[in-house]
């Protein structure tokens, strides 16, 4: 075994003991709980706009669109749009026609206006309307059609049936060795009254949609391994690996 391999070596097993580790996974649902009140997630910006994202995961993607080199990287939820500046800057720097399709059902347009003034805003294409709706998805697999490797993101609304509406919608384009990406998932894993001011909650989360979701469908499973190596996430159980076609 070279240096490269046993380096390789001691990273697995180094996630394989944080798997096995409970304090580590309890420690992690109280730190994401305690910091919550201070909004964690929106304090970080990528290439000047928030991204509102935990960075742990945007590292994550970062290693993921390394692997799979993507030409589609489609996003529902766009908000600021610092997450798909993200995704369009890692397609730059691995060069090629790599694009990121963005969803959102209300693009404000101060949002708008930034996102495309951005030096990314070449990778960028914004499609408004709600990401379950007919005619928004027919838009999206038509711009996807005929491309490939596509990866999807999904963190628009995170109720359970908006979510298995737009994991039965959006599957399909995604094909064997890319991802199915459902972000806050973690809303299953924290108190009932967590958000008070949303509409979902524990039971009606996306990882309840993505539990209904992998009873009818053998295409995907649970990446259990990226899950141990972060720890820390919005999408504990939401990194879903195309395992066939």
């Amino acid at each position: 075994m070279n240096e490269i391999e046993k380096f390789k070596a001691e990273v697995a097993a180094n996630i394989d003991a944080l798997a096995a580790d409970h304090d580590i996974r309890a420690l992690s649902r109280l730190w994401i709980r305690v910091t919550a009140p201070y909004k964690y997630s929106y304090n970080f910006r990528w290439m000047g706009r928030p991204a509102i994202q935990f960075p742990q995961d945007l590292v994550a993607m970062q290693e993921l669109i390394w692997d799979i080199r993507p030409q589609v990287i489609v996003e529902t939820g766009v908000a600021h749009g610092g997450s798909i500046i993200f995704h369009a800057s890692m397609l730059q720097l691995i060069g090629g026609p790599g694009e990121v399709i963005g969803v959102d059902i209300d693009i404000r347009p101060h949002n708008r206006q930034e996102i495309e003034k951005h030096p990314m805003a070449g990778r960028i294409a914004l499609i408004q309307g709600s990401s379950v709706d007919a005619g928004t998805v027919a838009q999206v697999k038509a711009k996807v059609a005929g491309r490939g490797p596509v990866m999807v993101i999904l963190d628009s609304n995170h109720t359970h049936d908006h979510v298995l509406k737009e994991l039965l919608a959006y599957a399909p384009l995604v094909k064997k060795g890319s991802y199915l990406i459902v972000m806050d998932t973690l809303i299953e894993d924290v108190p009932d009254n967590f958000f008070p001011d949303r509409p979902w909650g524990v039971g009606n989360s996306p990882k309840s949609a993505v539990a209904e979701f992998m009873k009818t469908n053998d295409r995907f499973e649970v990446d259990t391994a990226l899950d141990a190596k972060l720890s820390i996430s919005v999408a504990p159980g939401g990194y879903l690996r195309c395992i066939k076609d």
